[in-house]
């Protein structure tokens, strides 16, 4: 494989967001992984809670469960402002634990450090490691083990220190 061969894979790459890629050509393999940054880039600024008023609907007098029901979504919503949320990097099968049986890398109400390897995501047969971008409390898993992710997905919530 030629150098111009491997800067044009180098900026495909680039362009399609890749962060890996693996080839094999007679006989030979070239494995390109790109080290990323973490996409999550700090808590979020909290917002006055006068700052939004949302617009107030008449409800059907027979609707007054459903309001209360509409009030705990909009509690939960603003539980996750002072998240640190990761998510997937790439599409892939999610796992837990670095094997069958092994115990999982993080549990809910574990403290983590920056860089701690979270979980794994297994994209075509490479084992991604998903690392905690910032120092806090795993609040949430938002992924069952053996789940398929796509880009973007939610894994994990954490209250950063």
């Amino acid at each position: 494989m030629t150098l111009d061969e491997i800067k044009q894979i180098l900026d495909l790459m680039r362009e399609h967001e890749l962060a890996e890629f693996e080839v094999q050509r007679d006989g030979e393999t070239l494995r390109l992984r790109k080290h990323s940054p973490a996409q999550w880039s700090g808590p979020l600024p909290s917002v006055p809670a006068a700052a939004f008023h949302p617009p107030v609907a008449q409800a059907p007098a027979g609707a007054a469960s459903q309001a209360a029901g509409d009030a705990a979504v909009l509690e939960a919503a603003s539980e996750d402002v002072d998240l640190a949320i990761v998510k997937s990097p790439i599409v892939g099968t999610f796992y837990r634990a670095a094997e069958p049986g092994a115990p999982p890398f993080v549990d809910t109400g574990q403290t983590v450090r920056k860089g701690q390897v979270l979980c794994i995501i297994e994209a075509m047969k490479l084992m991604n490691e998903i690392n905690a971008e910032c120092d806090g409390e795993i609040v949430k898993v938002y992924v069952e083990n053996g789940q398929a992710v796509q880009y973007g997905e939610r894994l994990f919530a954490i209250r950063p220190n």
